[in-house]
């Protein structure tokens, strides 16, 4: 395996399952997890990269159960539920039962002042449209971008000021450039067999009751230690990047950055679960085929997390509910894209009375702030933070992490690229890749993509 993050993880682990496979993981840092990474302190856990999973995808769950972590998993709050949009200054709810640009009742945007009467119209027509959309669905083989798919259900306004926020502080994207088929597949899939997104989501929702996201009570570092300590003795290499991949006349041959060549360097196979612009980098040496099918834009994230006593939290104004978005509008200059209200969204993860917040920084606005130092990114979040909240003290400690083009950018036609990728490898005996390069940037996503690579392996 190349690359010790969750994929590269679950890859070894499936792969270590079978007593006749000897797994080798190679991972250029000194630490397992990539951008999963969990701080401990002070009775805060927080989280330096993702905070949890969609419930809805089974893979990361069933991962931690065989690991032993059932008694870990807790569900989010959804009783308090609620995501705010920053407009003018103020924080705006948006109506609640909303998954994504969606709600599951039309009749709660009707007094929502985010909306237009045009837009909130848009959205009571919209189930009335079912076999009109279904028709157009069925019809159509060709992907679309985000924003196309948006305006054709809601209208133009809905995708400005609800969709493009959302999807911006989930993939730090351009919805008018992600591709739907990519980022939205169970959008795709309600629009098919529903054609009305509303419909479907009134009839997923009589049908589950289970929270909408999934995380660790110890914080989903515990997944990576688990991980780790489940590897046979040996098999993690850290701080032991690899330089090439060479196809060998009996196997692959690895060129790394703390060994010479010699026979120990030789694989039966190789899985590449590296970040997308270093996998490219490595497998356009095996043919050169890879670079044009692996080229994608990729952007920056930047997490700061602001964690407050409980004395220093008596004097903080922060509203009920998960967090808000900040859109892109005239006048408003914030580089802050996102905030998350981390003690609502998750029990266990402060000491009693205590907030913990995290800002998220990310799409275009991430990369001119990553050669910042931690000091200027934490006083760049608590005043981006106090627009929208009030005047914050000096928290108790903040905690800042940079993940440079951590976050790949699937544009219109990706997946019919990732079938021309994925038919490039079948042609190359022994490797294989993981990670968030072709079918999801979650972990779940990232779990089942580790996994399904390490079976193919052993089975060949």
């Amino acid at each position: 395996m190349i690359g010790g993050g969750l994929s590269g993880l679950s890859a070894a682990y499936q792969l270590a399952q079978n007593a006749q496979v000897e797994p080798t993981l190679f991972e250029a840092s000194t630490r397992l997890g990539g951008i999963v990474e969990t701080v401990r302190r002070d009775g805060f856990i927080v989280e330096c990269g993702p905070d949890s999973w969609v419930t809805e995808k089974s893979w990361a769950r069933e991962l931690a159960i065989e690991l032993g972590l059932e008694a870990e998993l807790i569900p989010s709050n959804d009783e308090r539920r609620r995501t705010y949009l920053l407009q003018q200054g103020q924080l705006i709810p948006m109506p609640d039962g909303m998954r994504m640009m969606t709600p599951t009742d039309p009749a709660s945007v009707v007094d929502c002042p985010l909306f237009s009467a045009q837009a909130r119209l848009a959205y009571q027509r919209e189930p009335q449209r079912a076999s009109q959309l279904k028709a157009a669905a069925l019809k159509g083989n060709e992907d679309e971008s985000v924003a196309s798919f948006v305006r054709r259900h809601f209208g133009d306004e809905v995708a400005r000021t609800i969709a493009g926020p959302l999807l911006s502080g989930v993939f730090g994207g351009d919805i008018e450039a992600l591709s739907v088929r990519a980022v939205m597949p169970a959008f795709v899939e309600m629009e098919r067999e529903h054609g009305s997104l509303i419909a479907a989501l009134q009839s997923r929702a009589r049908a589950s009751k289970n929270a909408v996201f999934t995380t660790l009570r110890s914080g989903l570092g515990t997944l990576i230690e688990r991980l780790a300590e489940s590897l046979p003795r040996g098999c993690v290499r850290l701080d032991n990047g690899i330089l090439a991949i060479e196809r060998m006349e009996r196997g692959w041959y690895l060129r790394t950055t703390a060994r010479k060549r010699d026979a120990d360097e030789i694989f039966d196979a190789v899985i590449v679960a590296a970040p997308p612009e270093v996998a490219r980098l490595l497998l356009r040496r095996v043919d050169e085929q890879f670079d044009s099918l692996m080229a994608m834009q990729a952007t920056s994230a930047i997490v700061v997390a602001l964690a407050f006593t409980p004395e220093q939290a008596r004097g903080l104004q922060v509203p009920r509910g998960f967090g808000y978005l900040v859109p892109k509008q005239p006048g408003n200059d914030s580089q802050l894209l996102a905030c998350t209200f981390v003690d609502q969204k998750f029990p266990h993860r402060v000491p009693k009375g205590g907030i913990l917040l995290r800002g998220f920084f990310g799409g275009e606005t991430a990369a001119p702030l990553l050669n910042e130092a931690d000091e200027t990114l934490s006083a760049l979040a608590i005043r981006g933070i106090a627009e929208a909240n009030g005047p914050l003290p000096a928290p108790h400690f903040s905690v800042v992490r940079r993940w440079p083009r951590s976050l790949p950018q699937y544009g219109v036609g990706h997946l019919e690229r990732m079938a021309r990728l994925q038919a490039l490898l079948a042609s190359c005996p022994g490797l294989y890749l993981a990670g968030n390069t072709c079918c999801g940037v979650g972990l779940p996503d990232v779990v089942r993509e580790g996994r399904e690579a390490a079976r193919r392996a052993a089975q060949a």
